[in-house]
């Protein structure tokens, strides 16, 4: 698709904006990458430009809105408006281009885009005088953000954030990029010279412009369309998943894990496609192979500077192979599915590192991303002031020196074979150096010398070898390093913290607490699930037209308001929902939370389902009514897809209840997406997860019990505590009106032994002889 867009390109817009080294793209080599990130090196000099700065005393329009990134431009000398009716009339009664700058609160270089070019009183004239200025938080309207960056990366060699196109006034877009520096450089243009150049050429050859717009929007509208055509089925799911599996190995990096050279994401989507292509292969080399893949990536992840190793959580992505220094912001859904992938790995391992890992994830979500009411932040910023200056630095708050350390651990170590102070066991363990352990590659102007990402160089084993220790003494003595630094960086500059919250991420955060509650053993993590689904049933859920919305916002005052504008959510917001909710229902055994999932899939069917080509659109036709395109998510990134999280759902929701419907729909996604799931599987592997698992049957297990029984208890624990990837968890509390007994007339006949709680294990409408032991049903579940 990629090259026919680019190619058509070249022939409609040869000279668009002629002048030396300005490409109709231009600006692409810098942002925060959508999909392979051209990170900032940490530290790196941004090259801020005070000159012609100045922020307004009095605010643009933006000072209405409740998006944290739109009121950081709320004082840019630029006629901002955000995304709208008002900004579109406008264009069209004044015959202007629009200048469309995308980004989100949390984006480093949006903010050096922000200061550097969107403060400049020049820049600021210009794009009030020529352009309708519309800025849009990507996370408010993901449908924008995708339609506009399909653009960009088709149209250049990338794409990311902040994102910039200009369209017509009919919103067709001409020209894009990502980040431009403010000036020209002897290698990039800047953006003053690009918004002198288009507003030129839109004097000048506007018939052009338009005309070229068309056929570039009719050109992707044709490659992007995702349809079932001619085709009955979907793709074989052994040669789908083996293919995929091939693809991951072959770029998988045996030294370090994870599946890239730099920069490197957690990539929870792989992991969890791996495990369950061990689940399904676990006696042969191959599975073998994929369960090693997925544990020395999670160890690596654990060890490395791109876990938060004195607050926990895990930052964005490396910008290293050896997952040493990070991008340190830190996103709310990174935190949901890594919790998972965690424990998934305990689940198959037993290993204790990774569910301590789940549990420190799940510990920095509940301290620093949780409001009071139940819901999740969105995310922490990378940037925030040190100590003694004024302007934030990126990564600010999570670095160290040799002396810090020193003068905060002084205490002498009892025991070792030579004179050792914590600081010096701490430091040892956790490769801070006098020189800084941060390379000249990640700091090419020097600013950071000196400072230390912590990261482990040791197992505890061999930290304690070395200083002739018992491991559990390093353990607890490290961990009162730990604290005691958590304690002095209390006292640092926060990074800003962005508190918008989403009902997808939510949503996943919502499944995260109740996965590792469940499987732990937490009743704590189930409740603060339990939590977060009231928090969207009251705050996100309009209860007269059975929507939800898009997100909310927290108030200094610890309220909850909607946004300015009401957003109704988008495909994602459902998808990630209804899974949180089922996920809660198997942790919690309560149904209503089942039942509100089955009322949202209804309704997500009647908003996005595509009647004649399958799959669900991302946005609704009617709310998206003024875009170019109408998409389907094809790739899982950061975040799955929400046709491949909705697969599942459909899958699960199927054992549920018996409903056909709901297994036809599943199929013709399923089908919709064949042509990619041929040629590159590892683009959507939790798609290929549900294929798997549609083409496997799903293990119905039931429970007939008491809910509050501990001989229900034990069997449901161990439930919990095998990994089967395709299997659903029913609880049959033996009453024949009850929920699930109207949904599945054949629970009635499953009955308990000996007044005993019993489990089934169901397959394609046969289901095992009863068990009422947990050591029995292990061994069911293992077969």
């Amino acid at each position: 698709m990629l090259r026919g867009v680019r190619s058509l390109l070249g022939r409609c817009i040869p000279q668009l904006l002629e002048g030396p080294g300005l490409d109709f793209a231009a600006g692409t080599c810098r942002g925060t990458p959508a999909s392979g990130p051209v990170a900032m090196a940490t530290g790196a000099k941004d090259n801020r430009q005070s000159h012609n700065q100045t922020q307004l005393q009095v605010p643009n329009r933006l000072i209405h809105e409740k998006s944290p990134y739109l009121l950081q431009h709320a004082y840019n000398p630029v006629d901002w408006f955000p995304w709208g009716q008002e900004a579109f009339d406008k264009a069209k009664n004044e015959n202007k281009p629009i200048f469309l700058s995308v980004g989100y609160s949390t984006c480093h270089w949006c903010h050096v885009m922000e200061e550097e070019s969107f403060r400049n009183k020049e820049i600021g004239e210009i794009l009030s005088e020529d352009f309708v200025s519309v800025k849009v938080d990507r996370e408010e309207h993901p449908d924008v953000d995708k339609v506009y960056m399909t653009f960009v990366q088709a149209t250049s060699s990338g794409g990311g954030w902040p994102m910039n196109v200009w369209l017509t006034p009919d919103l067709q877009p001409f020209v894009g990029g990502t980040y431009f520096p403010p000036e020209d450089g002897l290698t990039r243009v800047g953006f003053r010279t690009v918004l002198l150049r288009i507003r030129d050429q839109w004097k000048q050859n506007k018939a052009m412009l338009l005309e070229n717009s068309q056929r570039v929007t009719a050109s992707l509208l044709a490659r992007s369309e995702i349809t079932v055509g001619d085709r009955e089925l979907p793709p074989t799911a052994s040669a789908v998943s083996k293919r995929c599996f091939q693809q991951l190995e072959e770029v998988y990096d045996e030294e370090h894990g994870g599946f890239a050279e730099a920069p490197k994401f957690p990539t929870p989507v792989i992991l969890s496609f791996l495990f369950s292509y061990w689940a399904a292969h676990r006696m042969t080399s191959e599975g073998f192979r994929a369960q090693q893949m997925a544990m020395h990536s999670l160890k690596m992840m654990a060890n490395g500077g791109i876990r938060d190793h004195v607050g926990q959580g895990f930052h964005r992505y490396s910008t290293d192979r050896q997952w040493h220094i990070p991008h340190f912001e830190k996103m709310l859904y990174d935190q949901a599915q890594l919790a998972v992938a965690y424990t998934q790995a305990f689940q198959v391992s037993g290993d204790e590192l990774f569910s301590d890992v789940a549990k420190g994830i799940l510990q920095y979500v509940s301290q620093n991303l949780s409001h009071p009411s139940g819901g999740f932040y969105s995310a922490e910023d990378a940037d925030s002031v040190p100590e003694g200056e004024v302007k934030p630095k990126e990564g600010a708050y999570y670095l160290w020196t040799v002396n810090e350390i020193k003068d905060l651990l002084p205490e002498p170590v009892e025991g070792a074979t030579e004179p050792l102070s914590l600081g010096q066991l701490f430091m040892k363990h956790y490769g801070v150096t006098e020189t800084g352990n941060i390379g000249s590659t990640q700091d090419p102007q020097g600013e950071l010398q000196g400072q230390n990402v912590l990261t482990v160089r040791y197992s505890m084993d061999l930290t304690a070898a070395r200083f002739g220790l018992e491991a559990e003494t390093v353990r607890k003595l490290l961990d009162t390093g730990r604290e005691k630094l958590v304690q002095i960086r209390k006292r640092r500059s926060r990074p800003r913290l962005d508190i918008k919250m989403l009902a997808a991420w939510n949503g996943m955060m919502v499944s995260g607490y109740a996965i590792a509650g469940a499987v732990l053993g937490k009743e704590e993590l189930i409740n603060q699930a339990i939590d977060g689904a009231k928090f969207l049933k009251r705050h996100l859920f309009d209860v007269s037209s059975g929507r939800l919305f898009r997100g909310c916002y927290a108030t200094i005052g610890g309220t909850v308001e909607q946004s300015s504008s009401q957003f109704w959510g988008f495909l994602e917001d459902y998808a990630f929902v209804i899974r949180g909710l089922l996920d809660l229902y198997e942790a919690s055994g309560e149904s209503a939370w089942l039942e509100w999932a089955l009322r949202l899939q209804d309704m997500q069917d009647k908003l996005f389902w595509d009647t004649q080509g399958g799959g669900y659109f991302c946005s609704e036709a009617e709310l998206g009514g003024n875009l170019p395109l109408r998409l389907k998510d094809d790739q899982d990134g950061s975040e799955p897809s929400a046709n491949s999280v909705s697969a599942h759902n459909l899958l699960r929701i199927h054992a549920y209840t018996g409903r056909r419907d709901w297994m036809d729909k599943c199929v013709k996604l399923l089908t919709a997406f064949s042509d990619r799931l041929r040629r590159v599987p590892v683009a959507l592997p939790e798609m290929v997860r549900a294929l798997c698992i549609q083409q496997q049957t799903i293990k119905q297990i039931v429970i007939c019990g008491s809910p509050q029984g501990q001989d229900t208890k034990a069997l449901i624990d161990c439930v919990h505590s095998i990994y089967v990837p395709n299997k659903v968890l029913i609880l049959y509390d033996g009453e024949p009106s009850s929920f699930l007994a109207r949904q599945l007339p054949f629970l009635v006949r499953l009955q308990k032994v000996d007044s005993q709680a019993t489990a089934y294990v169901c397959e394609n409408q046969a289901y095992s002889l009863p068990v009422t032991e947990p050591a029995e049903l292990r061994k069911l579940l293992l077969l």
